[in-house]
């Protein structure tokens, strides 16, 4: 196998930014879930996960340039992070006070509604969202969702005929291997160039995928087939719909599109 894409999302729940190269540190690629969206009434982290309030942010871009973060609008317009003005724009558009944050609290939680009730009521619906801690499989104070590192494979992603976009990996593995390979990863060691990862957990799927991803329209089959293809005990997290996996980082270093993958 080896690396065909390399993604980083400098901002929770928006759109990445396509590299490269990147420098893998323990808490995962550099600047990768970096800032995020908080609700100030709630503490809550911001995320597209529950769709009624956040699936507009699918819409913003972010890129990290040097040690700062811009973020281009839905109207094309280029923002430093740090720059008051972004705070002003994205509350007007989402309608709701928010703050950006660079630094994960420790306890940091999502609102997460279950994901096959949001495609069958509709993502205006007012659903019921329980809360979710994040970033349980990391010491770092980024925004990942869960360990620092978020991989699939382009068998998977062609099996399913869904946008790797629309699942927000950090790494795509092309390779001679079967559909849902990384189910059986769990508990190993990949190499990937001059880096070492563990596999840790299936990849939960939430209704994300499903939304609008920038130009992507709106497609109910990124999750859908998962329901009854790749259900997968997650460990303490339940039996879910599942596609890719997480990983940690064992060995540090550089990763480059490109680079060959072995599995130990």
């Amino acid at each position: 196998m080896k690396v065909s894409a390399l993604t980083r999302y400098p901002v929770k729940s928006m759109l990445g930014q396509l590299l490269d190269e990147a420098a893998v540190g323990e808490t995962g690629l550099e600047r990768d879930r970096w800032h995020a969206l908080v609700d100030p009434t709630t503490g809550y982290v911001a995320s597209a996960k529950h769709p009624r309030l956040w699936r507009r942010l699918l819409q913003y871009s972010a890129a990290a340039d040097g040690g700062s973060v811009r973020v281009t609008t839905p109207d094309g317009d280029v923002l430093d992070a740090d720059d008051p003005r972004l705070v002003e724009v994205l509350t007007a558009d989402l309608g709701r006070d928010v703050a950006i944050s660079a630094v994960r609290t420790v306890g940091s939680q999502v609102e997460r509604p279950d994901p096959e009730d949001v495609i069958a009521r509709g993502v205006e619906a007012e659903i019921e969202a329980p809360t979710l801690e994040i970033s349980q499989g990391t010491a770092g104070d980024t925004f990942v969702d869960h360990s620092p590192i978020h991989l699939i494979t382009t068998a998977t992603l062609e099996h399913l005929g869904i946008e790797a976009a629309r699942y927000r990996p950090n790494l795509v593995l092309s390779g001679d291997v079967e559909p849902f390979v990384e189910n059986g990863w769990i508990g190993r060691e990949l190499t990937v160039g001059e880096v070492v990862l563990r596999l840790t957990l299936p990849t939960p799927r939430c209704a994300v995928p499903t939304l609008e991803h920038g130009d992507l329209p709106a497609n109910k089959k990124a999750l859908t087939p998962l329901l009854t293809e790749n259900r997968r005990e997650v460990p303490g997290f339940g039996v879910l719909p599942c596609a890719g996996a997480y990983a940690e980082v064992v060995r540090p270093g550089t990763v480059r599109v490109g680079d060959p993958v072995t599995v130990a």
